[in-house]
């Protein structure tokens, strides 16, 4: 519900209506399996689940080889189209495992 008051300047509005606009664009994206997952939770849960040298040794990338962490992970997969990629698709490959196991 937006209720537009009399006096508030014309910026007030302008964010409500890029509120609005923001909650449809999070709603639209229903076949997305990665939808509103965090990359900090992708990661910790590919470390949780494989550790830092089986991840390394699958993605060899320096993040994850040497002196691994989540910040330097995360500062570099944000920065790296490609590398993010394929912790994406490890992470879902990951998933599409433990369904199947379920």
């Amino acid at each position: 519900m937006v209720e537009v008051l009399t006096g508030i300047k014309a910026e007030t509005e302008i964010v409500i209506e890029i509120n609005v606009n923001y909650f449809i664009v999070m709603e639209s994206q229903p076949n997305n399996p990665l939808h509103g997952i965090k990359l900090e939770q992708i990661i910790n849960e590919l470390v949780e689940q494989y550790g830092w040298e089986y991840l390394g040794y699958n993605i060899n990338i320096r993040c994850f080889t040497h002196d691994p962490s989540v910040k330097s992970s995360l500062k570099f997969l944000r920065r790296t189209p490609w590398a993010r990629t394929k912790v994406e698709n490890m992470y879902l490959e990951m998933l599409r495992k433990q369904n199947s196991q379920n």
